[in-house]
């Protein structure tokens, strides 16, 4: 398909307002403001764009909820915390295609009807938050953004906010608390952002590919970007695979493309000739996959039909020489690390799974110790106040459901066979 997320990316000059501007950048913002806000957000439910970030949530119906709501000012937050391991699409546009992301943030500003917008930026990406910066000073001296955007009366003003590297910062309410200058924790929900968010007034928080649709989807209309890719998930989707494969990076697809046509394809097929064991679809918070079950459709609706979910689209592709139970492990010390400490089953849980793994992965392994990790994550499961106590969770139980020899093994010969 023609690209649109990664168009011109190739362009070692990519991120400059001119080079955006050749091809067709900035087109689509005077249609938009020709347009009432309420027809942008029918084309935006018309297009089925749902959001990029994991949860897959319908963008029109966040923007219609936050746009209903009476109070003032409204504010527009770009979720740019690309904290997920394994997850680095939205880098791609942040460094490469920085003006694409401005202008859709402009259109959905627009569209909700408000003037501020933030983009909250991930800590470790230094170089992101100097180019973005270079872009949205280039848009505020070319007209794009101010108090009067293409002569116009649109008024929208935009600013990096730069996290201090919590993982949690990516859960739109600590997001919110991080960015009013709070400690980085999650709220209880509800009441929701779209309605008591950033200063307690309706909040719209979009992802990074999310809000980059939106140029293209006023560039063609909501119908026929409805057409790309699986039908109750459309649009293109930036899918960013890592691993044993060939040619690891980040590919441009039509939504609802296989994890099959993905890995064998576009990616080269397992590194140097080896079987594949495992798949992790959409970084790491996933459920793990068997490589009997690689023919799925890589989108919201049916992933989870095959045991798993699309998450941010992070592939990451383990081969047969790979320990599975130091990937588990490895993945619960994140956990662990990243978790807020705000509620006693991420808190305790995470900990206590770690040290359940350490023992196994480090041949002191006892019977009964996997059971017990089934255990601890199913008490925690659904009782956190945020996805993370939920994701390390799933990580033991999906790994030990499809993997669960590889684990028994451990405790009964004391050892890893793959160290």
């Amino acid at each position: 398909m023609e690209k649109v997320l990664l168009k011109n990316t190739e362009n070692p000059n990519s991120a400059d307002i001119n080079e955006y501007k050749k091809v067709g950048g900035y087109q689509s913002l005077p249609k938009a403001f020709g347009m009432q806000p309420k027809e942008i957000i029918e084309e935006v439910k018309k297009s089925g764009l749902r959001g990029r970030g994991g949860a897959g949530f319908p963008a029109a119906m966040k923007w219609t909820f936050a746009s209903a709501d009476p109070k003032s000012p409204k504010y527009l937050l770009c979720n740019a915390d690309e904290g997920e391991p394994g997850t680095f699409k939205d880098r791609q546009i942040l460094e490469k295609n920085p003006h694409l992301l401005i202008e859709g943030m402009v259109i959905s500003g627009y569209a909700i009807g408000t003037e501020y917008g933030f983009i909250y930026l991930r800590g470790e990406y230094p170089a992101a938050k100097d180019i973005l910066n270079r872009a949205i000073k280039q848009a505020y001296d070319s007209g794009f953004l101010g108090d009067n955007i293409l002569g116009k009366g649109v008024k929208f003003q935009l600013a990096v906010h730069q996290g201090a590297g919590a993982y949690i910062c990516g859960e739109e309410t600590a997001l919110i608390e991080s960015l009013e200058g709070d400690k980085g924790q999650p709220r209880i929900k509800p009441p929701f952002p779209v309605n008591v968010g950033v200063f307690a007034k309706p909040t719209v928080i979009n992802n990074v590919e999310t809000l980059s649709n939106l140029p293209y989807i006023i560039e063609v209309g909501g119908e026929v970007y409805s057409k790309i890719g699986s039908p109750e998930c459309p649009g293109p989707k930036l899918y960013c695979v890592s691993g044993h494969v060939e040619k690891p990076g980040v590919y441009e697809l039509p939504m609802g493309t296989t994890l099959r046509e993905i890995i064998y394809t576009h990616c080269g097929g397992i590194k140097n000739g080896k079987k594949l064991k495992a798949v992790i679809p959409g970084g790491i918070s996933t459920p793990v996959l068997p490589p009997d079950n690689i023919d799925c459709k890589m989108d919201f609706v049916n992933m989870p039909k095959h045991g798993s979910m699309l998450g941010s689209g992070a592939v990451i592709v383990m081969d047969e020489t790979v320990c599975l139970v130091r990937v588990c492990y490895r993945a619960l010390k994140f956990f662990e690390h990243e978790s807020c400490g705000k509620c006693t089953p991420c808190r305790e849980g995470t900990e206590w799974l770690r040290k359940i793994l350490g023992r196994i992965e480090n041949g002191e392994g006892a019977e009964g110790d996997i059971d017990l990790m089934l255990s601890v994550s199913s008490n925690m499961l659904g009782k956190t106040f945020c996805p993370l106590g939920d994701g390390a969770a799933s990580v033991v139980q999906n790994f030990v459901r499809h993997f669960r020899p590889e684990f028994e093994e451990h405790v009964k010969n004391a050892k890893c066979r793959f160290k």
